[in-house]
């Protein structure tokens, strides 16, 4: 193959004007695609982290609906459950409201035994418990801001409201946390706020309510059966429970941003078939351009089958570059993605890309090459190529609304020729 490389290359740079924009296309597209199937691949795996032996269970309706704390002891006394947390989420805004990260209240005692992946000094620890104004911050979201031990973060919630009518909460920071792996570092971009300070302040209807439960259980294997059993001693009662795996909680507080999925990959297909159809133009010229340098080669000895795969590999050379700029391209801009966003081109992402290519290839490629594949040496040196079958219904179908357009104006449907 590599004898035919200097054919391949001669003919993509025939017309290096066309060659180049068509190339600088493929790139912007392909950047795109590959910063859209990361973000995809971030929301679809965004729960495979989490362990498998912990629960949520939140109220039935929805997780939006608080669930009273005297439910707490009730869940510990059910078997197989080791350790009961609870979370609230805070929802503050820092500085100018720009800046947004995840906040959390917990009891830290709670929050130590059922979220075992944060690692943190000892101290630390202790002062989380002790000081009921106080937060930890992840190591991720310390860094981003510039916070230090000691330190006074102001966070207006848009969710809390003081019992003095203010939004505005004063937290200290007296712990950082890390992750116990690399996984786990990536979502040191949360806070946890003493659940003390946060239960006191708040106005009196809403004290003593938990946003939902953390239930660890002591073996995964029994988390579906554990699950039933919370949520049938509450059965029939005003506070009817939904519990769940954390990875489907997770999945669910996702799904209510939309359908992710569906919205990147809707995206994916407008950009693809608008590289589909730019590409393809672009090709069926060139070879249009080429025939008689076709017949040419035919005559030189290149049997049919050979001239085919010249014209197709000279569209998979031009899907492939591109497609690698794209993606290099899409992984250079992750690099300076903020934290919050931890997006990556993963294997997954590169397959994508690689996939892309090749049905680029076959449906771009395809038509032009069976047209350069069933092309006479006479009819060619003479100008009078026909067009594929594809080729001829793509025309058929640019050239109707023309057509149908110029009758309704009265036009003739043909312009006359000269002489005529």
């Amino acid at each position: 193959m590599l004898k035919y490389l200097g054919l391949v290359l001669s003919g993509l740079t025939r017309k290096k004007l066309r060659t180049t924009l068509t190339f600088l296309s493929l790139v912007a597209a392909f950047t795109l695609l590959g910063l859209l199937q990361a973000v995809n691949s971030l929301f679809s795996g965004a729960a495979d982290f989490l362990g498998a032996n912990r629960l949520i269970t939140q109220a039935s309706t929805s997780f939006t609906q608080p669930l009273p704390m005297r439910l707490l002891p009730q869940i510990e006394a059910v078997p197989g459950v080791t350790a009961v947390g609870h979370s609230q989420f805070f929802g503050g805004q820092y500085g100018d409201g720009r800046s947004f990260f995840p906040q959390f209240a917990v009891n830290p005692q709670r929050l130590r035994q059922t979220y075992p992946e944060w690692v943190m000094p000892e101290d630390q620890w202790r002062a989380f418990v002790s000081t009921q104004d106080g937060a930890i911050v992840g190591r991720l979201l310390a860094e981003q801001n510039g916070w230090k031990l000691g330190d006074i973060v102001p966070l207006n919630s848009f969710i809390w409201t003081r019992a003095d009518g203010s939004r505005l909460w004063e937290w200290r920071v007296v712990g950082i946390f890390d992750g116990r792996d690399e996984e786990w570092q990536k979502r040191t971009t949360i806070m946890y706020l003493n659940y003390g300070q946060f239960d006191e302040g708040r106005s009196p209807a809403a004290r003593g309510l938990a946003g939902v439960f953390v239930v660890q259980v002591d073996d995964p294997a029994n988390a579906e059966r554990i699950a039933s059993a919370i949520d049938a001693k509450f059965a029939n009662s005003a506070e009817e429970t939904k519990t769940q795996s954390e990875q489907e909680f997770q999945l669910g507080f996702i799904r209510q941003l939309g359908d992710i999925g569906l919205i990147v990959n809707l995206i994916t297909g407008a950009v693809f078939f608008s590289i589909l159809f730019l590409t393809g133009v672009a090709m069926s010229q060139a070879v249009r351009e080429r025939i008689p340098e076709l017949a040419v080669l035919k005559c030189l000895g290149f049997r049919d089958r050979q001239v085919m795969w010249l014209v197709l590999a000279e569209c998979f050379a031009l899907c492939l570059f591109g497609a690698l700029a794209g993606m290099l391209l899409a992984s250079l801009v992750m690099q300076f993605l903020p934290p919050e966003f931890p997006i990556t081109a993963d294997a997954f992402v590169w397959a994508v890309a690689g996939a892309s290519v090749l049905l680029l290839t076959l449906l771009v490629g395809l038509p032009p090459a069976l047209t350069a594949r069933r092309l006479k040496i006479v009819d060619a040196l003479a100008g009078r190529a026909g067009d594929s079958p594809l080729e001829l219904a793509l025309r058929r179908a640019i050239e109707w609304p023309v057509l149908g357009w110029r009758w309704l104006m009265g036009r003739p449907l043909r312009p006359a020729e000269d002489g005529a």
